[in-house]
């Protein structure tokens, strides 16, 4: 488990280095700045710093987008949607399949008696002993009104709007958004897998490309798959002030000669500011060989591929 240090203790660690007695309000102001940047461009140089790194944690694919709905319908419509299982049958169309809303989970898509797809707010859905889920049905808001009734959602011709002339737009996807209420934000996805990951058995590996709304999976192997998991490193957060006790130590030497070269050029000493720059970027090479170490005998990190171990090859 990475271990953590304070602010205080950082700092005086520069001080006995820079050789200075006692550090002025703005001198302290100005060491907090170099020790976040520091903190920000260490996180920045690997995927796998073992604190930012969450390995094969099961997280939400979302199937759909909707858009097109207004106040005339319900603006609620508007949003990612997940597959969450079959209907039983006691509200809708028996063994066909039901989607609620991300944002906001009473929005629910699922086929009615009639083998018609609608678009429900203030619905809801309970699991069943049988694993099957029930609607309660709520308003529905759009109701498919193609006269041979579409299996896939997508392909869904023409929606009735409830009032006015809303045209409710459905886009497929395999996304697993950047954040997941009760999860940690995503800042990097390094691997996806089908199942459980780097257990006794193997498990699929998903190809994905990133956009701004989270990682897009390819080929994936079931539409019915509502989860994926996943390996990835936590989104950057933290901002380091005069109480933090929180500071990385694995940075350590790094924020403290950075913090040095920061104040040796700010101060004219170009050439110790030079040789305190080069002594950083030493330490944290020696922290990123750690990485590379562990990473040659370690399957969860065998993509990763830093500056230092592209130079030693």
């Amino acid at each position: 488990m990475p271990s953590d240090i304070s602010l205080v203790d950082v700092r005086k660690s520069f001080q006995a280095i820079a050789g200075l007695e006692s550090m002025t309000e703005m001198d302290n102001f100005f060491f907090e700045q170099s020790l976040n940047r520091a903190v920000r461009r260490a996180y920045d140089q690997s995927p796998s710093w073992p604190r930012y790194l969450v390995v094969s944690e099961a997280r939400d694919i979302n199937a759909y987008v909707l858009s097109g709905a207004s106040a005339s319908t319900s603006t609620s419509v508007n949003q990612n949607y997940k597959f969450v299982g079959s209907n039983d049958g006691n509200v809708g169309k028996q063994g066909t399949n039901i989607y609620q809303g991300v944002t906001t989970s009473t929005v629910i898509i699922y086929k009615n008696s009639s083998n018609a797809w609608v678009v429900e707010t203030g619905a809801s859905i309970a699991i069943q002993s049988d694993g099957k889920y029930r609607v309660t049905a709520g308003t529905t808001q759009f109701t498919e009104a193609d006269a041979l009734k579409k299996d896939a959602l997508e392909n869904v011709e023409v929606w009735t709007p409830r009032a006015g002339s809303d045209i409710l737009l459905i886009e497929p996807k395999n996304l697993i958004p950047n954040s997941e209420t009760g999860k940690n934000d995503i800042g990097e996805f390094i691997r996806i897998h089908r199942k459980k990951a780097f257990l006794n058995d193997s498990a699929i590996e998903y190809d994905f490309y990133v956009d701004s709304s989270g990682a897009n999976v390819l080929n994936i192997t079931s539409t019915t798959d509502n989860k994926a998991h996943v390996t990835y490193k936590k989104k950057y957060s933290s901002s380091f002030t005069e109480t933090s006790t929180d500071v990385p130590s694995e940075f350590f030497d790094y924020i403290t000669y950075t913090a040095l070269s920061d104040f040796y050029t700010g101060d004219g000493q170009t050439e110790k500011a030079i040789i305190a720059d080069e002594a950083a970027t030493k330490m944290l090479d020696r922290e990123l060989f750690k990485l590379d170490t562990l990473s040659n005998r370690n399957t969860i990190t065998k993509q990763f591929s830093t500056y230092v171990n592209r130079q030693s090859r």
